[in-house]
């Protein structure tokens, strides 16, 4: 695997691994991710409570997002860097309604900062690399690095 070549490709690959170790703990040792989300972990489960598959799928779509981030990080795949800060602020604002509206809990803000962070960290990045590419760049100053591969001709 490539190490990122752009401020926000370092961004995206730091939310990636991230995503694929939480989806990996979800999987393995469920009850610690939710402890670590500020969930209670019953003893027992009531009938009915799928908290288990909600959990189980919940983390392999975390597990798997975290692949698409490092694929996206190898490839220098900008247009899915700048369509994740839009989405990563609409999580922010979602987990954050959720907390306020006592749906979740408090601890559980934490999630939505680091969503709402993580945009702003991407979008910091992208802006760095467009003024480090310059204005006379290919992509008129989209390019990350000097001699770095466009993505569109990064996919062999």
């Amino acid at each position: 695997m490539r190490l990122p070549r752009s401020a926000a490709g370092w961004t995206i690959a730091v939310f990636g691994v991230l995503a694929l170790l939480m989806g990996a703990i979800g999987l393995l040792w469920p009850e610690a991710l939710l402890r670590l989300l500020g969930f209670d972990v019953p003893a027992t489960r009531a009938a009915g409570d799928h908290t288990g598959t909600f959990l189980t799928a919940s983390s392999m779509a975390s597990f798997n997002m975290g692949v698409y981030y490092l694929l996206a990080t190898a490839t220098e795949w900008r247009s899915f860097f700048r369509f994740t800060v839009l989405f990563r602020l609409v999580t922010f604002t979602v987990f954050s309604i959720a907390v306020l509206a006592d749906v979740a809990p408090g601890r559980f803000f934490g999630v939505a900062l680091w969503e709402g962070l993580g945009a702003v960290a991407t979008a910091v990045g992208l802006w760095w690399d467009g003024r480090r590419a310059g204005p006379g760049a290919a992509g008129g100053g989209r390019a990350s690095v000097a001699g770095a591969v466009p993505a569109a001709d990064a996919v062999h």
